[in-house]
């Protein structure tokens, strides 16, 4: 069983002994992992901590009028610096990962670090490369953790805006505004502690949700209407894009953002799958309703891992073999995704 108070005791002890901390997302950072990122970011340096932030990789577009994001060293573009801060950390705390390949180039740098290292996540089968793991798959998001191991540091809630943004935006994003089932009782409780704090919610949901370019809704509309293929044996959908097709529509990081959620919405659909043709392989992204766990899916046939409704993998072949690959290990699922839930009564 998850003992809060006995992690949270570990990490305060690390946090009081360290006067230099270094806090990293993964790879293609979403919602939870920025929001995580920033909630502690804020948190720490209220209690006068020394604090750097390290992404792989470029953030996306609307995630960047965070509070703190443009204080994030991206490593593929600040990498000396990068490399320095990574050095002079006396503590190093990732978030929203559980795996050294999701530090993407700046791994090796990391992993090599004398540096005591936390893993703050919610993510199943860890990789033990980290000092202290502090793992709770039964939470929504990283960032409801976060809050959770803050309240129990502080005795109560914290009432920062800034830390209170920043777990927002990772509990809305990663539970899809709520559109996915992972939510509990204790998700909605913070949320509403969090709204009664006076953050303005509407217009981070008009930032994080309604900030879109133009080509971005023609790009969704290609793949609806000329890219998705329903199996309805299969109780499953599937959407496909081609490089051609992202460059056609001036495409930026984050624009299949939520995607992959859209043929959910059809009536028997269990199962949705959006394939993504990049230099050399495919990216994945799985979605499901109900009890079929996609995670073991995508580790099992596509390299992958994630949440039992969502999933990421990826397949290094041709868009259409992989599309061929799909369609044959599905089979063996059948009767797994088969009346997965029940019909609707007239």
């Amino acid at each position: 069983m998850f003992d809060l108070v006995k992690y949270t005791k570990e990490l305060s002890e690390l946090l009081e002994s360290s006067d230099n901390i270094l806090l990293i997302s993964h790879i293609n950072p979403d919602g939870d992992a920025i929001g995580s990122q920033l909630a502690l970011y804020h948190y720490l340096k209220s209690k006068g901590k020394a604090v750097s932030m390290l992404c792989p990789n470029n953030l996306q577009e609307f995630l960047k009028w965070m509070d703190g994001s443009e204080k994030i060293n991206v490593f593929i573009r600040h990498r000396k610096r990068s490399l320095k801060v990574i050095e002079e950390a006396k503590l190093i705390i990732m978030v929203d990962f559980n795996q050294p390949g999701r530090l993407g180039e700046a791994e090796k740098a990391v992993t090599s670090s004398p540096a005591p290292k936390v893993i703050i996540d919610h993510h199943l089968e860890p990789h033990p490369f980290a000092d202290l793991l502090i793992s709770d798959p039964s939470m929504c998001s990283t960032a409801e953790l976060v809050y959770e191991i803050i309240s129990v540091l502080e005795n109560g809630p914290f009432r920062n805006r800034s830390f209170l943004e920043s777990v927002y935006v990772g509990i809305i994003t990663d539970t899809g505004n709520f559109e996915h089932g992972s939510y509990t009782g204790r998700t909605m409780r913070i949320i509403a502690d969090i709204i009664d704090s006076g953050i303005d919610k509407s217009r981070i949901l008009n930032v994080v949700y309604n900030n879109f370019s133009a080509d971005r809704m023609r790009l969704l509309g290609l793949a609806l209407n000329q890219r998705m293929t329903v199996l309805s044996d299969y109780n499953t959908a599937y959407i496909y894009l081609t490089k051609q097709d992202l460059a056609d529509f001036n495409h930026v990081k984050g624009d299949t953002e939520g995607f992959v959620n859209m043929p959910l919405s059809i009536k028997g659909i269990n199962f949705s799958v959006l394939f993504v043709e990049k230099d050399n392989f495919v990216k994945l992204s799985f979605r499901s309703k109900g009890s079929f766990a996609v995670n073991q899916f995508a580790s099992k046939y596509f390299s992958g891992g994630g949440h039992m409704n969502a999933s990421g993998g990826e397949y290094y072949d041709t868009l259409d073999n992989t599309i061929n690959y799909f369609i044959k290990v599905l089979e063996e699922t059948r009767y797994q995704l088969k009346d997965e839930l029940p019909d609707e009564k007239n």
